[in-house]
């Protein structure tokens, strides 16, 4: 584990807590983020990508689109690569984030990832063992937004 994602990672979870402290909306819109919503995934994005480093994955593509989907994070977690979507909510009212990852959004991903696996075998000409990740990232009003990996959270097959 990198002691460069550990400490980024701390400083953006005490970041997180002291907009909580202070009361700031987690929706608020950033100086030259355009609206609170695009802002809102940026910062979650962001908190997920550190999350992952921390835990020791090495990431190699950031929001890569592939016909017309954009897969979130593409990274290795040892021997498998891990096609990882990010969600991130302000209010669980509509249900924890990894809820919004339906059955059309996997196809989608899934759809994607296999373009971008086949592509690398093209080039790499070996077999690669891959899986599709969730970072849930959920507002706490008292800790800011918090991640929850959930690792295989869903089949190619589906």
């Amino acid at each position: 584990m990198s002691l460069l994602a550990r400490l980024i990672y701390r400083a953006l979870v005490w970041k997180e807590r002291q907009r909580a402290r202070l009361g700031e909306p987690s929706g608020v819109e950033e100086a030259g983020e355009g609206p609170a919503h695009l802002a809102t995934g940026k910062r979650g994005e962001t908190l997920a990508y550190w999350y992952l480093r921390r835990a020791g994955y090495t990431i190699v593509a950031r929001n890569r689109r592939l016909h017309g989907v954009e897969l979130d994070l593409i990274g290795w977690d040892g021997p498998v690569l891990a096609f990882i979507e990010v969600k991130t909510r302000t209010s669980l009212v509509a249900g924890p984030p990894e809820s919004a990852v339906n059955r059309g959004k996997r196809k989608r991903l899934i759809k994607a990832a296999n373009h971008y696996m086949g592509h690398m075998r093209r080039l790499e000409r070996k077999s690669v063992t891959y899986r599709f990740d969730i970072a849930s990232v959920a507002w706490d009003p008292q800790a800011g937004f918090q991640v929850r990996l959930i690792k295989d959270a869903f089949k190619d097959q589906d």
